[in-house]
């Protein structure tokens, strides 16, 4: 019952200001933002790549209002890939972005985050690398799924996130478990309604299994965004019944979450990719990682007391 409250908060000015300047905030933050600078996140695509280690980054801050933000958006990652390609680091890391930070809410929206997000997805490509497009709440998906679309024409290798808690996602996923295409699943971080959403964990969960099933089948490269050890396993007999060899699909998990797990998958042969988030503009993300899981809230909160 805390997660949707928790999702609440997300968006309150309010809440930003007091988690902002409780005493125990950054201890937590430090936990799952792996910096504030492209210097201080090179440190971690390499210590991940020395263990077999895959990232994916991205650059938080999706609460944009101004055209003129977008744009330092779309520089902050082009300046991101720059550091990759001067240290031979593309072909360990590709990019993570959500289109609200390159303006898809803002007036022509649609039409501005294309145009933000293209020179991202070059410059991710002639390095060697990708960009995977992230599903943010239900009422972006359609743009999100035009500019993937359109993106794949001249870039096929772009990717993009479904998340299991919607109910649109299983045709979502018959649709995009084509050859060539790269899919992440997830449950799900947004306070959705019941309309477009379960609500209740198990039926989600059950969702997950069943669009897992559909990405097995299909043509495509499945990226399982997960940290259930049930649903990992699940995973590992869906990819083994459906013929698929470890570099066939890989998993994904979040930076600061399960890390022995991520090494463990790894020296087992399995891709296994880091979701590693950094930047000033961290209180969207920090939010969302506390509201799926209550351990993480009780771990803030005794920070907070301690510090207090």
């Amino acid at each position: 019952m805390l997660g949707p409250v928790i999702l609440a908060a997300s968006r309150s000015d309010k809440m930003r200001r007091f988690v902002s300047a409780a005493p125990g905030t950054k201890q937590v933050v430090d936990r799952f933002i792996a910096g504030e600078t492209v210097d201080q996140v090179i440190p971690i695509v390499k210590d991940a790549a020395a263990k077999g280690l895959e990232v994916t980054l991205d650059v938080v801050g999706e609460d944009i209002t101004t055209v003129e933000q977008s744009h330092a958006a779309r520089d902050a990652y082009l300046q991101l890939i720059g550091r990759l390609e001067e240290l031979g680091l593309g072909a360990r890391a590709e990019m993570s972005v959500k289109l609200s930070m390159f303006g898809q809410a803002l007036e022509g929206g649609h039409e501005l985050a294309l145009a933000n997000v293209r020179p991202v997805v070059e410059a991710a490509a002639a390095i060697g690398t990708t960009v995977t497009l992230d599903a943010e709440d239900h009422t972006t998906l359609d743009s999100m799924f035009a500019i993937h679309e359109e993106l794949r024409k001249d870039f096929p290798q772009t990717g993009c996130v479904i998340q299991a808690y919607l109910f649109r996602t299983e045709d979502d996923a018959r649709r995009l478990a084509a050859a060539g295409s790269r899919v992440r699943i997830v449950k799900g971080a947004y306070k959705e309604p019941a309309s477009v959403a379960y609500q209740d964990k198990a039926e989600i969960d059950k969702a997950f299994v069943r669009i897992i099933k559909i990405l097995m089948a299909g043509e495509g490269y499945p990226m399982i965004g997960s940290h259930d050890p049930r649903l990992i396993a699940i995973t590992q007999e869906l990819a083994r019944q459906a013929g698929r060899k470890l570099d066939e699909y890989e998993f994904q998990m979040l930076y600061g979450i399960r890390s022995e797990e991520h090494v463990r998958l790894a020296a087992e042969g399995h891709r296994m990719r880091v979701y590693t988030a950094y930047g000033t503009d961290w209180y969207g993300y920090f939010m969302r990682r506390l509201a799926e899981k209550p351990a993480n809230l009780l771990f803030f909160a005794r920070s907070i007391l301690t510090k207090g």
